[in-house]
């Protein structure tokens, strides 16, 4: 397979009637793209989003494809963990049993922000919110019974690594590349963890790089910081695709025959790929970062 695929070539003869899949982001972008193909495969699809018009713009959009589509929306607003909360169990109100969790939502290269509960924004959005959604979602996704969690990462890992002594940037300039590098790091991390904990229980996790694509997620960026981008990535030229085809990947992770009994592993070009740094899978980190997220987002326990 190749990354030319888009997410609805993907689930050509894919059936996934009687699943229930949550995509987090799906009122754009990728996560848009990704919550079609799975609805058009017969899945039930939680749209979850922070902008109640766009994601009810996106059902809308769905439907009026596939009238036949199973389309849900929950209110989810990642840079506020109570947000987080109320999704988790407004989700849980709709299905006894979660078949895909897709953790795609994201920011990019923003100023330096803090979330309504003081974190660094990129690491907030991407990576805390999430994993406290998961979390909630965890007896949800076991219930299912060989359940996937899909995590989006980005090569931009590569950018930077998790400080574990400043997470939240505050004893450090603000560098929003090195940020955005720390939190995509978080993601695979997470993964990591997530699928030594949970193997057990029949749920696999997965980290995806869909690669450059043309989304909302640079409207932060100005000339300049496209400039300084090509130069942390050694003047390579950044070859932009398109959502329909960024999003193949993802949706390849949730539902690939190819992945049954395989998880903890970095995907790209709906392929499995050793492209990833060595500090973004190493166990003992992902157990670290596990620790420490969990002291940040105030969970009482770790997932068991």
């Amino acid at each position: 397979m190749t990354q030319r695929l888009t997410a609805l070539d993907v689930v050509t003869g894919v059936d996934m009637s009687g699943k229930a899949c949550v995509v987090t982001g799906a009122s754009s972008g990728l996560g848009r793209e990704s919550a079609r193909a799975l609805a058009a495969a017969g899945a039930h699809v939680v749209l979850a989003a922070r902008d109640r018009a766009a994601v009810a713009e996106t059902q809308a959009w769905i439907r009026a494809e596939f009238p036949s589509a199973r389309t849900s929306v929950v209110h989810l607003d990642l840079t506020s963990l109570a947000s987080v909360r109320a999704a988790a169990a407004a989700i849980q109100e709709m299905t006894p049993a979660l078949h895909v969790l897709m953790n795609n939502a994201g920011v990019m290269f923003t100023p330096l922000h803090r979330s309504a509960d003081g974190f660094e924004i990129q690491l907030a959005t991407n990576h805390l919110g999430h994993f406290e959604l998961t979390r909630l979602l965890t007896p949800t996704l076991v219930a299912a019974d060989r359940a996937r969690v899909v995590i989006l990462s980005s090569g931009g890992h590569s950018l930077g690594d998790i400080s574990f002594e400043d997470p939240n940037w505050e004893q450090r300039d603000y560098d929003k590349f090195v940020a955005y590098g720390a939190s995509k790091t978080a993601n695979i991390l997470h993964m990591v963890e997530l699928d030594r904990r949970l193997q057990g229980l029949g749920v696999r996790a997965y980290s995806v790089s869909p690669g450059a694509v043309a989304t909302s997620l640079a409207r932060h960026m100005s000339s300049s910081d496209f400039s300084a981008l090509r130069k942390y990535a050694g003047g390579a030229i950044i070859d932009f695709t398109m959502p329909a085809v960024g999003a193949a990947t993802q949706v390849w992770a949730a539902t690939s025959a190819d992945l049954t009994d395989v998880g903890s592993v970095y995907l790209e070009d709906c392929q499995i790929s050793n492209n990833v740094a060595p500090y973004a899978i190493d166990q003992g980190r992902a157990a670290q970062l596990w620790a420490l997220s969990e002291s940040m987002c105030g969970a009482a326990a770790g997932l068991r």
